[in-house]
Parts: structure tokens; sequence; C-alpha cells
């Protein structure tokens, strides 16, 4: 590969489409690495060259999701090439992607949730009630953090059993309230401090941030907090998990995946179907650990 090629493309990446520096030099190790790879040179490669360096790469057992980035890398190369008339035609045009599995989301198991929601009660006045209701919002409707944050009194009034958030997209969405999260939301409520300037004070969760309210950041050291507290691994615990923890165990009770969808905010279904292979997943380790012939061999 001329210099000018690869020193163009990068010149172009931050001119034309402002790239940041970690950006170009993310894509200068990734086409240099392929020039190192082919031997015949990078600018002047074909398509059978290309397919065999990215079939290398997962051979040496390089992850689907660097091969994916190589092959981006690539692309855009020769889609510049091609457009500045480096060559007249671009062989990376065709190159499949690696199939890149979607990783099962995180959760916690029922017994873990328990330890949880126990260990709250360590906790003194306002602080403990404030804390309960973020753990029962969160488990209990499966809210994201960033809809739990952005609840406002009005959201909330005494007696209802029910939430209408704001999701993702402008989408509105009505979410039950159980018992559980009705008590905390109204043991919160009843001793919840307001600034004395009056910032947050539409919002359930009040705080002196810019927004005035807890961000999702402060949410998050929270859990943390907790789950130490609990004897779990902080890093396991989090909101999002939380959010996993109610659609799976939601799943495990019985309930339908369209229901499911609807409580969650997915405009997708497809989204919500991740959450099948969590309760596969979870019969498949319950009858390989513990059905007595399950590890014997066929010989």
């Amino acid at each position: 590969m001329t210099a000018s090629a690869l020193d163009a493309f990068l010149e172009a990446l931050v001119v034309e489409r402002g790239a940041a520096a970690n950006t170009v030099a993310a894509y200068r190790r990734d086409l240099e690495d392929a020039e190192g790879a082919l031997g015949c040179g990078l600018e002047a490669s074909g398509e059978a060259d290309l397919r065999s360096y990215l079939a290398g790469l997962l051979q040496d057992g390089r992850s689907p999701r660097t091969v994916s980035r190589r092959r981006s890398a690539l692309r855009q190369f020769f889609l510049f090439c091609t457009a500045e008339g480096y060559r007249p035609d671009n062989p990376a045009d065709k190159l499949d992607a690696p199939k890149i599995g979607r990783p099962l989301p995180r959760h916690l198991g029922v017994e873990e949730l328990r330890a949880l929601i126990e260990a709250i009660e360590g906790y003194d006045g306002a602080a403990r009630l404030r804390l309960g209701c973020i753990v029962e919002l969160l488990y209990g409707t499966g809210l994201r953090v960033s809809e739990l944050v952005r609840l406002a009194m009005s959201d909330v009034p005494p007696g209802r059993d029910w939430l209408t958030v704001l999701g993702k997209g402008g989408r509105e969405r009505v979410v039950p309230l159980g018992g559980p999260a009705r008590a905390a939301i109204d043991a919160w409520t009843a001793v919840r401090p307001v600034p004395a300037d009056g910032r947050g004070s539409r919002w359930l969760f009040p705080s002196r941030s810019r927004e005035g309210h807890l961000t999702r950041r402060r949410v998050g050291q929270l859990l943390d907090g907790l789950a130490a507290r609990a004897g779990l691994d902080p890093g396991r615990v989090s909101p999002h998990v939380m959010r996993h923890a109610f659609a799976s165990h939601l799943l495990e009770g019985g309930a339908d995946l369209r229901s499911l969808q609807q409580l969650l905010g997915h405009a997708d279904i497809a989204t919500t179907q991740i959450y099948t292979h969590v309760v596969e997943e979870q019969l498949r380790r319950a009858v390989f650990d513990h059905h007595p012939l399950a590890s014997r061999s066929d010989s």
C-alpha cells in the first residue's frame, strides 16, 4: 500500500468526518495489521486475499467482533480508494461479516435479589427508604434507569397502582405497580426531603445535581454499595441487571412474551425474545448439573 493512499484516507477521516484521534489511530492499526499479513500489499489485494486474511484471524482465535471491525476498516478504506481513483474496483465490497452472537443479558437469581433487598435494612432513615424505593421500582417494574430517575411526583400519586412512563422514542406505556413497589413509594414520599431552594421538588428522587434529580451514575453507585453489603459482586449488580432480572423472572413464572414486551417498552418483540434464551440456558444447566445420568459417557 502506498503511503499516500493510507495517509489520504486517514486525513479524510479527520477532515470530512471529524473523526477523533482514537478513531483514526484504530483505523491505522487495523489497516497496517492487514498490510502486514497480506504479502501482496493491501492496495493490490483481491477479494480472495481479503477473505483469506479475515478467515485467518478467526482461526487464530480473534473474536468475531474484532474480525467484524477489521472488515469494516477494509470496506471503508477500499471505498475511499475507488472513489479517489487509487484502484477501479472495491475487493472488500462482498466480504461477509462474521456472525456475532448476541450476548445473553446478565441477571440475578431470586435468592440473590432477596439478599439484596434484605441488605437494605442495614441503612438508616431516609437513605434506607430511598434505596428501598429504587430497588423495588427497578426490580418490580423493569424500568430503565433513565426512566426511573425522571419519575415526577405527579407520576406516582397516592393510591394508584400503575405508572405512566415515557420511554425510548417518546413511546408511552402503562406499568403496573405491585404491592411492595407501591408501599416503597409511599414510605419514601412520606419522608422525601426537598432542597431548601426548591430545586428538584417535582422529581420523585430530588438531588442537587444539575438536572435536579438523581443521576443514572449515582443510582449505579448506590447499587454498588448495596451489593457489597449483601455479599454480592458489585460488578454483577446494576440498574440494567435489575431490569433483566425483572424480565427473566417473569418469564420463568409463566409470563408471555407479548405482555413482557409491553412491560419493558420494547418496540420490537425480537428484542424481548432474548430472554427466552436466558430461560432456556437455565433449564439446560439445570439438567446437566442435576440430572443423575447427565454426565455419563456414551461408551
